[in-house]
C-alpha cells in the first residue's frame, strides 16, 4: 500500500511538472532551476545577473523558495521584477520546491512580460535534484568554502544539472584551495557537466554566465519552433 501511495505522489509530481513546462513553453518563457546548499551565493548571483539581462532587454522573474522567511525575496524588490515567495514550512517544511508549488506560482505571474524565469530552490544538495518541476535547465551553484568533496558526497545533483557555477573563487587564496581540484571532482561524477568559475562579489565570470543563459535560451527557442 505504501509503495502505491509513493508511486501515486511521484506520478502526480511528474504530471504537474509537464503541465508547468507546457505553460512556460506556450508563453515562451525560459526557466532555470537554480539549486545549491545554503549559503552558496545563489541570491547574490541572481542580484548581479538580473540587471545584466535587463540591459539586454531580457525580462526576468524569480520564484524564491525557502522553508520560511522572505529575507531573500526582499532583496529583489529594488530590481523592479516580479517575485513570488514560496515557503514550504506551512506544508511540512519540504527541502525542495515541488512542481505543485511552481504550478501555483505560475498562476500568480504575468508570464506575458517574462523572458527568463529563475527558480531559486530551497538550499539543499539532495532533495531538489530528485524532482523535475518543469524547468528548461538545471544549474547547481557550488561555492569554494563548501569544500571540494561535495560532488563526491552528493553525486545526483551533479549528474542531473546542465551547468555548475563554481562560486566564490575570489576566496581561493584565502582558503588555500585549488580550483582545479573542484573541477576534477565534478568531472569524476559527470565528465560532461560544464563548469563555470564565478564570483558573486567581484563579478568575475558573470559575463560568461550571461552568455550561457542567452545561448541556452536561444537554443531552447529554436528547438521549440
Amino acid at each position: 500500500m505504501n509503495l502505491k501511495i509513493v508511486k501515486s505522489v511521484l506520478e502526480e509530481s511528474d504530471r504537474l511538472a509537464r503541465e508547468n513546462h507546457n505553460i512556460l513553453l506556450e508563453k515562451g518563457v525560459f526557466a532555470i532551476n537554480l539549486m545549491s546548499a545554503p549559503g552558496s551565493g545563489k541570491t547574490t548571483i541572481l542580484k548581479k545577473t538580473i540587471p545584466r539581462l535587463q540591459a539586454l532587454n531580457i525580462r526576468s522573474a524569480v520564484i524564491e523558495g525557502d522553508i520560511t522567511s522572505t529575507l531573500d525575496s526582499e532583496q529583489f524588490q529594488p530590481l523592479g521584477i516580479q517575485v513570488i515567495q514560496v515557503n514550504t514550512e506551512p506544508f511540512g517544511g519540504d527541502c525542495h520546491i515541488g512542481s505543485h508549488f511552481i504550478r501555483s506560482a505560475l498562476d500568480m505571474l504575468d508570464l506575458d512580460t517574462v523572458d527568463v524565469l529563475f527558480i531559486e530552490n530551497v538550499g539543499n544538495l539532495v532533495c531538489p535534484a530528485e524532482f523535475d518541476i518543469g524547468e528548461d535547465r538545471k544549474v547547481v551553484v557550488l561555492s569554494l568554502p563548501e569544500g571540494r568533496d561535495k560532488p563526491l558526497k552528493y553525486p545526483l545533483m551533479f549528474r542531473v544539472c546542465n551547468l555548475c557555477l563554481l562560486n566564490k573563487i575570489d576566496l581561493a587564496s584565502v582558503l588555500e584551495e585549488s580550483i582545479q581540484s573542484y573541477h576534477d571532482n565534478i568531472r569524476t561524477i559527470n565528465g560532461g557537466l560544464a563548469v563555470l568559475p564565478v564570483s558573486g562579489k567581484t563579478e568575475e565570470g558573470l559575463k560568461e554566465w550571461i552568455k550561457w543563459i542567452t545561448n541556452q535560451r536561444r537554443r531552447e527557442c529554436r528547438s521549440k519552433v
